[in-house]
């Protein structure tokens, strides 16, 4: 019996010890050297501080900064811990709404967000990405075409001309990566970094 055991018991170990320590620690060593920066949340510092990483969005509410994508995610509820409640940019509960496009409180919201972002810019058509959440909910990114849309508001917030502002959101904007693979993209942190060198808050 313990013959037909051991094997196994071997087996086991070792490809635990390769798999859960050897293959990690490894992995870990060679991400640190090769790409660091990434290795370590891709973090973006003002004055010595993390303010944030690059990797995950984060919220701002206020009219004087660029509004990111909405974010779907939860977290639970200090009052109910079975019940959630929103938490924008939870990376600790990663996710999409999971709610179908028939939905009815998925269409009042996106409903109630285009009315208020077409108050904000009248006679502008509302880009897609200001509207609705990604699969993640932590997207950092959001299109050049929601940058631009958001100047004038952030034009009037900041008492600056709408041509600055666009000129800014113009140096952020990362193209394809290697030229051909995904979309043209505007890192929110990113931008109201570069706004807040501009004019300080």
């Amino acid at each position: 019996m313990l013959k037909e055991i051991r094997p196994a018991i071997v087996l086991v170990v070792a490809l635990t010890l390769i798999t859960g320590l050897a293959y990690p620690l490894a992995m870990t060593g060679i991400a640190q050297v090769v790409f660091p920066r990434q290795a370590q949340g891709s973090l973006i510092e003002r004055d010595g501080k993390v303010v944030g990483s690059a990797l995950i969005g984060q919220e701002f509410t206020s009219d004087a900064y660029f509004h990111g994508r909405p974010s779907a995610t939860t977290a639970p509820d200090p009052k109910d811990p079975t019940k959630t409640v929103p938490a924008p940019y939870n990376a600790a509960n990663s996710g999409g709404s999971n709610l179908g496009p028939t939905n009815q409180a998925l269409v009042d919201r996106v409903r109630e967000d285009v009315e208020k972002l077409k108050a904000e810019n009248p006679g502008t058509p509302v880009p897609i990405d200001l509207v609705t959440t990604s699969g993640s909910g932590l997207d950092p990114d959001i299109s050049p075409e929601a940058a631009y849309f958001q100047v004038p508001r952030i034009a009037k917030a900041r008492n600056l001309s709408e041509d600055r502002i666009r000129q800014l959101v113009t140096e952020n904007v990362a193209g394809r990566f290697a030229g051909f693979i995904g979309e043209p993209r505007v890192n929110v942190l990113a931008l109201n970094l570069a706004l807040d060198r501009v004019v300080p808050r």
